[in-house]
């Protein structure tokens, strides 16, 4: 959608974005603050979490959730928050002819909530229920085993459960006044802004909250390289559920970026890719994901995939087989002007709705306060040269730090034998 980005910082200490998109019918609000689970010790991990379920329920103006959530979905209008290592972040979205009593709603709902002992035991007993159902997710389940083995701050869903009763009404009202604040607050506002900024500004700067000292800082974490391959054994699991990571211990320049984002496509992405297309042909596996992850000071490539044990072997040797002939420089061009048709129909697909438009600067704002230029995205796509490429597969290999998870009931000769596969893919180091 054409749309216009203005970054306003407030009086109070907030910052964020105004994304005017004119004749929107609908008008989206994000509100993020740094108040994930680094912020309390690891046997309080779930404080934040069951905060962000409290929060959005009674208040000075409703005395139960349930009339705050009647009097906010009268007209249709959603909200919802998610917690998670880094962040909180509280979200509505409501028809164009009511964005400023929503605004309202959202506003002192974050500002002014009551902690209610009783909805206080109610969501104790939802997030139970919520992570009960995510505990039944094996990619997720190892993906998270794997982000806590690779040395970065993660906790399980079943490690959760067992910490839920470490959890009292007091920790999430100190919790809450730790973060939230108005200068650890970002916001991202999308709609027919035209005529209403000044409205908005004044809502926000308004908002009944402490300034603060600033934005909280993110923690600095380092990636570990570990001896062995994480093995989680499942004996209900018959298929094999695995996770390769690859880190390069600086971050990625912004063309580096969009060349690893690039080569995703290239590889997994699509069912003509190098690897799952040529898996798919060969009956080895359904599907197939992969992705960078740009972290505060390093950046990590990964690949997951469950696949059948007897057809792991075979599926390992394609990745090994096509990432090593990206090492070496063997790039078909013509593959790489596919991966950028596909990319940029994606990207024009990615901006047709108001909140599709909002989530393409959200993320990196909210994480490390940079906005993306969006209509500069389809120029740097077509940048991208197979130099680049190869140089950026280079440097996520060099610094030889990486590890593989499992997670089945093949037993740990089946996980070692794959990690001594695939481990000719990094530099040898020597003793």
């Amino acid at each position: 959608m054409k749309h216009t980005v203005e970054r306003v910082v407030l009086a109070n200490g907030a910052e964020g974005l105004l994304i005017d998109i004119p004749d929107a019918s609908v008008m989206t609000l994000e509100f993020n603050f740094r108040a994930g689970e680094y912020l309390v010790e690891p046997a309080k991990w779930e404080t934040p979490h069951i905060m962000e379920h409290v929060l959005l329920g009674a208040n000075t103006k409703y005395p139960k959730a349930r009339m705050f959530q009647a009097e906010f979905e009268k007209n249709g209008a959603y909200n919802n928050a998610s917690t998670g290592v880094y962040d909180i972040t509280y979200e509505a979205e409501c028809a164009d002819f009511e964005w400023e009593r929503i605004l309202a709603l959202m506003l002192h709902a974050i500002s002014a909530p009551l902690f209610l002992q009783e909805e206080f035991d109610a969501e104790l007993g939802n997030v139970r229920e919520e992570l009960n159902g995510r505990a039944n997710n094996h990619f997720r389940h190892l993906s998270l085993a794997m982000r806590k083995y690779c040395g970065y701050q993660a906790m399980t869903d079943r490690e959760r459960i067992k910490l839920l009763h470490n959890n009292q009404k007091l920790d999430i009202e100190q919790h809450y006044k730790k973060t939230h604040t108005t200068s650890n607050m970002r916001f991202v506002i999308a709609g027919s802004i035209h005529g209403h900024k000044a409205t908005i500004i004044r809502q926000i700067e308004r908002i009944q909250l402490p300034k603060g000292r600033g934005r909280i800082a993110l923690p600095d974490e380092q990636p570990a390289r570990q001896p062995k391959a994480l093995y989680l054994r499942n004996p209900s699991v018959k298929n094999a559920y695995f996770i390769v990571d690859t880190f390069h211990l600086e971050r990625l320049a912004e063309s580096e970026w969009d060349a690893g984002q690039l080569l995703n496509i290239m590889l997994t992405e699509t069912l003509y890719s190098r690897i799952l297309g040529a898996a798919r042909e060969r009956g080895l596996v359904y599907s197939m994901s992969s992705g960078f992850n740009q972290l505060s000071s390093n950046v990590s490539w990964w690949f997951g995939a469950q696949v059948m044990p007897a057809n792991a072997k075979s599926l390992f040797q394609i990745m090994i087989d096509e990432l090593s002939k990206v090492q070496q420089g063997d790039v078909v061009e013509s593959d790489i002007e596919a991966a950028k048709q596909y990319m940029l129909g994606r990207y024009q697909r990615a901006g047709q709705t108001v909140a599709g438009t909002a989530a393409g600067y959200t993320n990196r704002y909210f994480f490390e306060d940079i906005v993306d230029d969006y209509y500069a995205l389809p120029e740097r796509i077509k940048a991208v040269t197979k130099k680049r490429i190869i140089t950026t597969t280079e440097l996520m290999f060099k610094d030889n730090m990486w590890n593989m998870g499992i997670l089945g009931s093949a037993g740990r000769p089946f996980v070692d034998d794959l990690y001594g596969q695939l481990s000719i893919l990094w530099p040898k180091v020597s003793e």
